[in-house]
């Protein structure tokens, strides 16, 4: 196998703050990862890494070689054309920035577009870093399309071998065979190398799972500074502000009357409060619930939320 160290090369500025960083903590530093392009129901982690990066200050400390991760005829990078030349191209990159939170203590986040080969390499580079600097935790996250309204508390699944830092929560199957990615290689790969990985999985309604839905941002957002004891009280804000606006505006759109929209929602309500009810008497099979079609009842809600994407871009 090659080198994996040559994915990816040090910033030396970033580098060496990381190192004075980490000499002040010696119980090591959190590393938050998430890669945009694998299922990630509404946009959980690519909302949370995209406010992350805004408003928080941060350097690079390490970029990866999307010439060798990225195909390019899958997810094509822009170029700009003025009048009679090409001017500007807007190259991928996945890149490991040094993060101060609201205290200033310092972590790590790694994120960009899910490389598409050489996985193994990608996560034994992953794995080099993490012991190159010293991480004491590694956590993804990101959103799973559920059979859940949007009008009960947003689960979570946690996984990877810390799920004792979120207690309360627990796993809905025992066993499923999913397609891979590039961040579930990862934790897979650092937990068999013995470091600490935890994954954060947020319930989105599957009927909003297309759409950015920050309610399940804002509650991963949770999971992970009460399993890391980061301080983001601006992010959580930004997140909280634009949940209760899509609240606001799925409760208009079902207000209106829309009887398929309603019929939806009402059957998720019954479906959710029969699981939870089974769980408080210890029975943790409900009866079955005779739901209406996603394809066919959530096509208004769908329709709804591409009209809002469309008028915030506008």
């Amino acid at each position: 196998m090659l080198d994996p160290q040559g994915l990816y090369e040090w910033e030396p500025s970033g580098l060496a703050a990381v190192d004075a960083a980490g000499s002040g903590d010696s119980a090591g530093l959190v590393l938050l990862y998430h890669f945009d392009g694998y299922i990630d129901a509404g946009e959980t982690g690519d909302q949370i890494v995209e406010r992350l990066l805004d408003g928080l200050p941060h350097e690079v400390v390490a970029r990866f070689d999307h010439d060798r991760l990225v195909d390019y005829r899958a997810r094509r990078p822009l170029l700009t054309f003025q009048r009679d030349r090409w001017t500007g191209y807007e190259a991928p990159k996945i890149e490991l920035h040094l993060v101060r939170d609201a205290t200033a203590a310092p972590f790590l986040l790694l994120a960009g577009p899910e490389p598409d080969v050489e996985w193994e390499h990608f996560a034994a580079a992953v794995r080099q870093i993490v012991e190159r600097l010293g991480v004491r935790l590694a956590v993804n996250f990101h959103g799973i399309p559920m059979g859940v309204p949007h009008t009960r508390p947003v689960g979570i699944t946690p996984h990877g071998n810390r799920v004792d830092l979120m207690p309360g929560h627990r796993s809905f199957f025992d066993e499923a065979q999913v397609p891979g990615s590039a961040e579930g290689l990862v934790e897979l790969r650092l937990s068999e190398a013995g470091h600490d990985v935890l994954g954060v999985g947020a319930h989105v309604p599957h009927y909003v799972a297309r759409s950015a839905y920050p309610d399940a941002a804002l509650t991963a957002l949770e999971a992970v500074t009460a399993a890391t004891g980061l301080v983001l009280p601006g992010v959580a804000h930004s997140l909280r502000t634009e949940a209760l606006k899509t609240q606001t505006e799925i409760e208009r759109q079902i207000s209106e009357g829309d009887e398929e929209l309603v019929a939806l929602v009402s059957g998720l309500e019954h479906q959710y409060d029969a699981m939870a009810g089974g769980e408080t008497r210890g029975n943790l099979v409900a009866e079955p619930v005779d739901l209406p079609s996603a394809d066919e009842l959530g096509r208004e809600l769908e329709r709804f939320l591409a009209e809002r994407e469309g008028e915030s871009g506008a």
